[in-house]
Order: structure tokens, then C-alpha cells, then sequence
């Protein structure tokens, strides 16, 4: 019997099974051996591709079995190399094109905008963009898949071996390889969803209502662990757009027109991509230490849009903890004037070195859009209603619902990863790796339903309360949880006295968000740190805390609050809120008071207050993670615009005075391309009647040696006591634009900042009249200016360093005017720290 061709089956079979994937490494050179660097490297008749980097290295991985590899440059000669096998290192040699020698100086360096075929292909997607894709059609639906996932990485055989694992060895066997790095990476989480997404194009307006239909998650920190780092992923963004916005910081687009002046743009290749032909179009940044990226784009012909486009943030852009990013968008083109999102991929590497060598954490994101129709039109109404996302159908779907509904197929390491992450979470070992790290990373320990903390206030000093100790949790049962009870109680071994705050909210209707919650709080508190009035139970200023104070902290008020409130949220991000409060309000210290003259002469030293108030926030742009009554912000450069209205009653409840008070806020983040960001925060306000001072509006100080938001950095604690005001701040961080161009500071990855903050106020003579017992106790108010005359303004203006070591900010101080003040602070030094990308 002839066993040959049995034998060549299964060596077959065998093959597809081992080699139904391609991954391959390699550099490519001239024929000197000089790198060449930005040299496109992809499978042969695909758009599966890479760039070179600065070196010439490159790595490439699909998961289709290709088997030729090709490497192109301009001014020199393809060459295609076959791959033999996994993992396969490449050297590609290239010459120079005999035809082409006038383009090789062009590539490695700036390249000329004037008679550019690339920029002159840009030029008609640009002229497109806004008439191709799902902006021609008034209504369109389709199905959304996407999956987040994170992973340890760089995990090698020191790592695996350690004495800490022992016990935990099966973890090890999912360890796989990126497609984008060529890593080797430990799957520690895993959320897939699915969606179904409406829009409607009337116009210059879009409306868009996005539908969960299921979802499924394992590993670790399910709860606030995970998603304290996964909002940044969930942040959407347009190709077509001048800049693109990850992490906080503007990167300038290769495909919006900005890029003309960032990027070099080489036409490199041409093929035929699904059918349609392409051109592909190589990019890389013209100057070092700029949010910029670097890759290619096939632009389809005809349409003129782009088909496929990967970007792979510069190595040498100025982020923190990120060693690489890396965004990939395809596009299939239905027709020659259609073309539709197909798949968006994003992976970040997290990590707190950038050597290449070090551990970190993959961050990624998978999107694929599909089912796409057109023909359904739906009323305006529609996509105003809310679908509910507390369904038990939703988070409850079998392994038979994912099986149709995964449009991208679980490869085998992410097939066991739920089993796996399953188990891990029973290991105790790994439970505790995992507990610290969420507490460095929220400031709660966890434990089942329930957190406690915040383990960073449990011990602190002032001069009232002397030591300080602090013991305080809340429930937590998951991001959707309908109810919250959160309490904390504190003892000062100076004072004597125990304090508490308990607070309990409950969301009662899911679609309208309508929000019952009342509190309690009895504690000493640093009033005069702020401008809008809050009524948050649980709040205490960093002001309050003694151990970082430049001066004394011994101006407290002992405050007793009872809070019940009604919210509601008809229309995303427009807030309502119906507010009672009942406070009385005393000073918590013989080194001032808050007494008041009453209506008969007398002086009291105890306010006693009742408050009716209506409330609006809106904050459109915001985007959320989570649908419980407590929800997480996922972006930060959203306005926010605040209104509110509260009545003083003065016969009700024994309350001590009858007035009106009006006050609203306004904040908005501005992002000027790539000279940075700028943040506008405007707050103005009105007390109409008379109010002792712990009722009236302070001009808020900061005597900390650390910036506190919202405050003036040289004003003393009720230096300015006014009841009419207007504030302004402005600051501009320019995300090191100017220090990254000089060559001997580029690798700290400063960033400078500056701002100016301004204030204006008054105060009738009746409120100064009744408050005159408190005013000559107070040690920095000058009586003879009890507050800013009305033909000047105070203001102070600074100056900073931002990123010193990735944690610190420096900033110096001047102020501008009110110069003769008691003990007036004419310059001042402040820093704080910070985790920012």
C-alpha cells in the first residue's frame, strides 16, 4: 500500500493548523547596510502592512497564512522575499532604482508640498470627505462588535519562574504574541459587546442612538480596578478631523489638511485592493517631539477615501507611561461613491519605563461594524428615547448568542481566557498582587460588595483637630449598581470630638435617571475654598487638611449639613436637581469667628440655616462608562455649564436669614491643534438680602503649598468676603511645544504652563454692617477694603513646568494688584502631583 499521499494529507493538514497565521520581523537596508527608515513592508497583494521605524526594524502579523513578503522604498526597488516559516527574520536589501534617482534624497528627509502626487491625492479626499460614508444617506442601522481587552506583556521566563507564582503555572499557558509588536502577552482581561446603532442625517445635524444588546466580561477588576484605565479606550475619534484626541493630548491627523504642515507624505504604491485600485501613501513626521504618528494609507480611486490606514504614534512624542500606540481603521468601499467603516483597532502599551525591554500592559480595542442598512427611516422621537441597559437578556446571552453574533472570531488564547480568568480570581496569591494595585490606583481596598477608603484620608493634621484619623467605605456591587450607601467617621485627638458623614442615593426610574439621596455630615471643614456653593455630604477640601499648609489651618468651621436632593436626567447630559440643605454653621476655633449682629442687636455665634434650591448641569460631549447612579466620566474636554438657585427661608426650621442666591458656572476645555490646551473656567454669583459670613461669597484662597482647583494661589483664606462676584480663570498647558524643541530638555518631556486669574467683587453696607464681629476677628482682612473695591479687579498670574519626572508640576506665582493687604503674599511657589499621560 502506497502511505505517500496519506502522509502529504496530514503534513498538509498539520501545516494549515500550525501556519494558519503569519508573523515576521526583520529590517530593511540599503545596499551599504544603512537602515532605511519609514520603508513600506507588506503581505504581497494585501493592505496588511507596516512601516519601518527610525532603524529599519519592522514586525508584521496576520492572522490569514501569507506567503510572500514585500518591501518597497522610494527611489529604490521592490523586493519580495517568500516566508518559509513562523516568526521568520528578514533582511531586505534594496537598490537603488535607476529611474528613480532623483526621488532618494526626498524620503529621508522634508519632502516638497509643490508638485507632491501624495499631497495632490490628499487634496481630492479632502474635497470628499464630507460626501462619502454614512453622511449620504438620511438613515442608515448597522450591528457593532466590540471587544476590549487587556493583557500583561513582555512576560519572559524570570517573570514565570518567580516564587510569587508558584501555584498559579496553568496562567502561563495563554501567554501569546501581538501582531503589532511581536510581544509576548498574558490575557488578564476580556469585555465583549454588541450593539445596535441608529443614525439619522437631517441637514447640518446628526442624531445617533446606540442600543446595547449584549455583553460579557471576565478578569480581574471587573469593578473599579479595570475601569478606572479603560475610559481612555472608549474614546471615539474621525480620520478625516485636523486632530485626533487619545489620552488627553491632540495628535495631529495624517489625513486632515493640518497635516500638510507636520507630516512628509510619499506616494509609494499602487495595487488592486477588493477590487477597487488603491494608491498607498507613506507618512512620517517632519520634527521630533510632536504628537504626530507615522504609517501608511490606501486611498481608493474614484471615491477617494481612505480604504485602510494604520498609525503608530512617534516614538518620541511627549506621553507618559505609553510605549507605543497603535490605531488601524479599514473601510470596504460598497461602490465607486460608498464606502463604509469596517473594523477599528486600537492598541496602547502601557508601562512605567519605555525601555523596550520592560513589562507593561496592553491595552486594546476591537470594533467591527456589519449588517448595514439604509432603508428603515425612523421618526425624530426615536433617538431620543433610551433603551434599557439594565436588561437581564443583556448581560445573561449563552455561548450560542456569541457564537452567531462575534463578527470577529475568538482566536485560541482568547477561547480559554474566560476559564482561565475565571480560575485566576479564586487564587488567593494572585488576589492580593491584584488588591494592591487597585488601591494604588483608586484609593479603596476591595472587598466582596463593599470598598473601603479612601485609604489616602485615614490619617491627617490641622491645627483644630490635631491628629487626625479617618475610617470610611461605600457599597459597590458593579458599575450598573442602582443604590449606593456610603459613610465615614473621624476622630481628632486634639479636639476631642467624633465626626461622621453617611450618605444614600437610590436610582428609581433607569431611563430618566430620577435620583433620590439624602445625607447627613457632622465634621470640621475649610469653608471659603470655593465659589459655588456645594452641598456634597461627604465632600472636605484639600484646603482643610493641615499637613500641607504654608500657614496656619486653624481658620475651620464646624459644620453640621443635612442634605436630601432630587435629580433627573430626561436628555443625556441635562441635568436637574431639586436640593434641601439644613446646616448650622459655627467657627471650629478661638482664633476667629463667624459671629453675626441679629436684627435686634444682639451677637450670635452660631448660623442656623434652611435652603431651598433648583439646579441645571449640562454637559454636552460628555460620553460615560457605566449606567448606575454613579457613573465615570470617559472623556474630559467636554463644557460644563452650571445654574443654580437657592431661597433661604428665614422663618423656617429656626432659620437665621432670608435671602436669595443665584450663581453659575462655566468651564470649558479648548484644544488649539497642536499648540496644547486651554481651560476657561468663568464663575459668577449674586446674594440678594443679608447673610452672616459663613453664608456669603468668598473669593476662595489657597494657604496650601499645592494647587487646589479653582482658587486663587496668593489670596489668604477670607482675605476677599464679597455677595456679588464674577471670576475668571484662564490657563494654557502647552504640552511641551516650546521645551521640546530644545535639543538639551527634549528628553524630560517638560511642558510649560501658564495662566491668569482674575476676580471682582462687592458687598453691600448691610452685610458689612452685620458682620462686623466676624470681619475684626478675621487676620487677613483689611477692614478699610472689606472686599474688591468695584473700580479695580484682583488678579495674579503664573507660570509653571509641568511633567518634571512624569509626576510634578512647579508653578511661580505673582499677584497682580491689592498689594497693601494685611500680610498680602506678593509671590508665591506651589506644586502638586499628578498621573497624566
Amino acid at each position: 500500500m502506497n502511505y505517500k499521499p496519506l502522509i502529504n494529507i496530514i503534513f498538509l493538514l498539520i501545516t494549515i493548523v500550525v501556519f494558519s497565521q503569519s508573523k515576521v520581523k526583520g529590517i530593511v537596508v540599503d545596499i551599504d547596510g544603512n537602515p532605511l527608515p519609514f520603508a513600506s513592508v507588506i503581505f504581497k497583494n494585501t493592505t496588511e502592512g507596516t512601516v519601518s521605524d527610525e532603524n529599519g526594524s519592522f514586525y508584521l502579523s496576520s492572522p490569514k497564512t501569507h506567503t510572500e513578503l514585500q518591501a518597497s522604498y522610494v527611489g529604490f526597488d521592490k523586493v519580495i522575499l517568500r516566508i518559509e516559516k513562523q516568526n521568520q527574520y528578514f533582511k531586505f536589501v534594496l537598490k537603488e532604482s535607476a529611474d528613480q534617482l532623483q526621488t532618494v534624497t526626498i524620503v529621508t528627509g522634508r519632502v516638497p508640498k509643490k508638485g507632491n502626487p501624495a499631497i495632490a491625492l490628499l487634496e481630492k479626499v479632502w474635497a470628499r470627505e464630507k460626501s462619502n460614508g454614512l453622511r449620504m444617506f438620511p438613515n442608515y442601522q448597522y450591528e457593532k462588535y466590540e471587544k476590549i481587552q487587556f493583557d500583561l506583556n513582555n512576560i519572559d521566563s524570570s517573570f514565570t519562574e518567580q516564587k510569587i507564582f508558584k501555584g498559579m503555572e496553568f496562567v502561563f499557558k495563554q501567554i501569546d504574541t501581538s501582531r503589532v509588536s511581536g510581544k509576548n502577552f498574558l490575557p488578564v482581561y476580556i469585555n465583549e459587546s454588541v450593539y445596535n446603532v441608529y443614525g439619522k442625517n437631517e441637514g447640518n445635524k446628526e442624531f445617533v442612538r446606540q442600543d446595547l444588546v449584549a455583553n460579557k466580561n471576565s478578569g480581574i477588576g471587573a469593578g473599579e480596578g479595570v475601569t478606572t484605565y479603560i475610559k481612555d479606550l472608549y474614546v471615539d475619534y474621525d480620520i478625516y478631523d485636523d486632530y485626533i484626541r487619545l489620552f488627553g493630548k491632540s495628535f495631529t491627523s495624517p489625513v486632515g489638511k493640518a497635516g500638510v504642515n507636520t507630516y512628509n507624505y510619499v506616494l509609494a504604491d499602487s495595487a488592486t485592493i477588493s477590487g477597487k485600485w488603491c494608491y498607498n501613501i507613506i507618512y512620517y513626521p517632519i520634527r521630533k517631539n510632536e504628537l504626530t504618528f507615522k504609517g501608511d494609507m490606501w486611498i481608493a480611486d474614484t471615491v477617494f477615501a481612505v480604504k485602510d490606514i494604520s498609525m503608530q504614534v512617534s516614538k518620541s512624542a511627549n506621553l507618559n507611561w505609553i510605549k507605543e500606540v497603535y490605531l488601524e481603521r479599514d473601510y470596504k468601499v460598497e461602490n465607486d461613491s460608498v464606502i463604509l467603516p469596517e473594523k477599528d483597532y486600537m492598541m496602547a502599551d502601557f508601562s512605567l519605563r519605555k525601555k523596550k525591554s520592560s513589562m507593561g500592559v496592553f491595552g486594546k480595542r476591537t470594533t467591527y461594524f456589519d449588517s448595514y442598512s439604509f432603508n428603515n427611516p425612523k421618526k425624530e422621537s426615536f433617538y431620543k428615547e433610551k433603551s434599557d441597559v439594565f436588561a437581564d437578556s443583556i448581560y445573561n446571552a449563552g455561548d450560542s448568542y456569541w457564537k452567531t453574533h462575534r463578527i470577529e472570531r475568538l482566536d485560541k488564547n482568547e477561547q480559554g481566557i474566560y476559564s482561565m480568568l475565571d480560575t485566576l480570581k479564586t487564587v488567593p496569591k494572585f488576589k492580593r498582587i491584584y488588591n494592591l494595585g487597585v488601591i494604588l490606583a483608586t484609593g479603596y481596598v476591595e472587598f466582596p460588595n463593599f470598598d473601603y477608603g479612601p485609604v489616602f484620608s485615614t490619617f491627617d493634621y490641622n491645627d483644630v483637630e490635631g491628629v487626625r484619623i479617618r475610617v470610611g467605605g461605600r457599597t459597590y456591587f458593579g458599575v450598573n449598581d442602582m443604590w449606593r450607601l456610603q459613610g465615614y467617621t473621624a476622630y481628632g485627638f486634639k479636639d476631642q470630638r467624633v465626626k461622621y458623614g453617611v450618605f444614600y442615593k437610590y436610582m428609581f426610574d433607569k431611563q430618566k435617571r430620577l435620583i433620590f439621596g439624602i445625607g447627613r455630615r457632622d465634621d470640621v471643614e475649610q469653608t471659603g475654598a470655593g465659589l459655588t456653593t456645594s452641598n456634597d455630604v461627604l465632600g472636605r477640601s484639600f484646603a482643610t487638611s493641615g499637613l500641607f499648609s504654608s500657614g496656619a489651618s486653624n481658620l475651620l468651621t464646624d459644620v453640621k449639613l443635612t442634605n436630601v436632593f432630587f435629580s433627573a436626567e430626561p436628555v443625556d447630559n441635562i441635568n436637574f436637581e431639586i436640593n434641601f440643605a439644613q446646616r448650622s454653621l459655627k467657627s471650629a476655633s478661638p482664633a476667629f469667628n463667624l459671629s453675626y449682629v441679629d436684627e435686634f442687636g444682639n451677637i450670635q455665634n452660631e448660623t442656623q440655616q434652611t435652603e431651598l434650591g433648583f439646579a441645571i448641569k449640562y454637559t454636552p460631549g460628555r460620553k460615560i462608562f457605566g449606567n448606575g447612579v454613579e457613573r465615570k466620566n470617559v472623556n474630559d474636554n467636554f463644557p460644563v455649564f452650571y445654574l443654580s438657585y437657592a431661597n433661604g427661608f428665614g422663618a423656617l426650621f429656626n432659620s437665621d436669614f432670608d435671602y436669595q442666591k443665584l450663581q453659575m458656572y462655566y468651564k470649558q476645555p479648548f484644544y488649539i491643534g497642536s499648540i496644547g490646551r486651554t481651560t476657561t473656567t468663568i464663575e459668577v454669583g449674586k446674594t440678594f438680602g443679608e447673610a452672616s459670613l459663613a453664608l456669603l461669597n468668598i473669593v476662595p484662597g489657597n494657604q496650601s503649598f499645592f494647587n487646589i482647583q479653582n482658587t486663587f494661589g496668593l489670596l489668604n483664606y477670607y482675605e476677599f468676603v464679597t455677595d456679588t462676584y464674577a471670576s475668571l480663570h484662564l490657563e494654557h498647558n502647552f504640552n511641551g511645544r516650546i521645551l521640546g524643541k530644545i535639543p538639551f530638555l527634549r528628553k524630560l518631556n517638560l511642558r510649560e504652563v501658564v495662566g491668569v486669574k482674575g476676580a471682582y467683587g462687592t458687598i453691600t453696607q448691610a452685610n458689612i454692617d452685620r458682620n462686623i464681629p466676624a470681619f475684626q476677628s478675621l487676620p487677613f482682612l483689611n477692614l478699610d477694603a472689606k472686599t474688591i473695591a468695584p473700580s479695580q479687579v484682583y488678579y495674579e498670574y503664573n507660570a509653571g513646568i509641568d511633567n518634571i519626572l512624569k509626576v510634578f508640576r512647579l508653578d511661580f506665582y505673582w499677584r497682580g494688584s491689592y498689594l497693601d493687604h494685611p500680610n498680602a503674599n506678593k509671590f508665591g511657589i506651589k506644586g502638586s502631583f499628578g498621573f497624566t499621560f
